[in-house]
């Protein structure tokens, strides 16, 4: 069995991308994104049609912003002007331009599962021993930053403050573009409001958003703290150890992988970011090494299982619970 960098130049093999393929799954991904919302904004459409076109609106945008995560790892469509023009308006429209959400991204994969407080890219994780010797506020801010209502309140949490307005107060030169994320998002968002109504806006803009963020935040929490996940030092630190012992695989049904455009297989994306979503499955079927590795689902015990998990326990070499931290 390959391990280390033997194991990541094997992957090499898939990430030879099907220029083809990209450009349908982007085209009809828009096609229905564009579509369904625009479905949202007519009066004429029945009111108990809209909660369901609201539900399927955010789970497209959950779809469009992973082909978009793909092309700002290099995976799809580079060296394309068009490409280039909509992924940059996309971020910009999903609240997640691409200056800021590069820059902290790429810091989350080359520091997946290390300890660190700050969260750059990812959610604070700190040792038993680090967490005991903070002082309460500082106890209290970490415990915010993981807990479910900051997950699943990604929309306000994670989107609107973390990546636009922090990003833009801390530097506003290098960050303009989150600065006009804001402007766009709520501009748009009030003039839905205004001509077409609170229930028109809530159905086209406002749940969809919140959807789309809470599935995308937890998603991101999830499979990378679970019970089974392993916390390292930097010393102690290896890239493909991370991706094998530290990010889960998610078992989703074939709905919700297309959804979510198989960023379930997150150990095989964090062994090679440049594989294409369309085939990490491909992948991790024919690499025997990405099969025996640690799952998730959304089920809710598994799910309430990873929201309680707080810090990281050396001594145990397991993440503990709030009950455990103090028992």
């Amino acid at each position: 069995m390959r391990t280390g960098k033997e194991l990541i130049l094997a992957t090499k093999t898939y990430t030879k991308e099907n220029r083809l393929r990209s450009w349908f799954e982007t085209i009809i991904t828009l096609l229905m994104l564009i579509t369904v919302f625009t479905s949202t904004l007519l009066s004429s459409l029945p009111m108990a049609l809209k909660p369901f076109l609201s539900v399927l609106c955010g789970l497209i945008y959950v779809r469009m912003f992973i082909i978009y995560h793909d092309y700002q790892h290099h995976a799809i469509l580079q060296k394309s002007f068009i490409a280039t023009f909509l992924m940059r308006a996309f971020g910009v429209f999903i609240l997640a331009p691409e200056n800021i959400w590069k820059r902290s991204h790429d810091h989350h994969h080359n520091n997946n599962s290390k300890l660190t407080i700050t969260g750059i890219g990812s959610y604070p994780t700190i040792t038993k021993a680090r967490f005991l010797s903070l002082n309460k506020k500082d106890r209290q801010i970490y415990l915010i930053n993981r807990h479910p209502l900051t997950i699943f309140l990604g929309y306000f949490t994670l989107f609107l403050y973390w990546l636009n307005i922090k990003s833009f107060v801390q530097s506003p030169k290098k960050h303009l573009d989150s600065l006009f994320a804001l402007v766009l998002h709520f501009v748009v968002g009030g003039l839905i409001w205004y001509y077409l109504g609170l229930a028109t806006f809530m159905f086209s803009w406002f749940l969809p958003f919140l959807l789309s963020f809470a599935i995308g935040s937890y998603l991101f929490y999830c499979q990378h703290n679970f019970p089974e996940a392993q916390f390292k030092e930097n010393q102690d630190w290896s890239y493909a150890e991370a991706a094998l012992q530290s990010t889960s695989f998610m078992v989703l049904n074939p709905v919700l992988n297309w959804f979510t455009g198989d960023i379930g297989y997150h150990h095989v994306h964090h062994l090679n970011s440049r594989i294409p979503f369309y085939r990490l499955k491909e992948t991790m079927k024919e690499m025997p090494e990405l099969q025996n590795v640690h799952t998730t689902t959304l089920c809710p015990t598994d799910m309430v299982k990873c929201l309680r998990l707080k810090v990281w326990d050396p001594e145990a070499g397991r993440m503990l619970t709030m009950k455990e931290i103090y028992a």
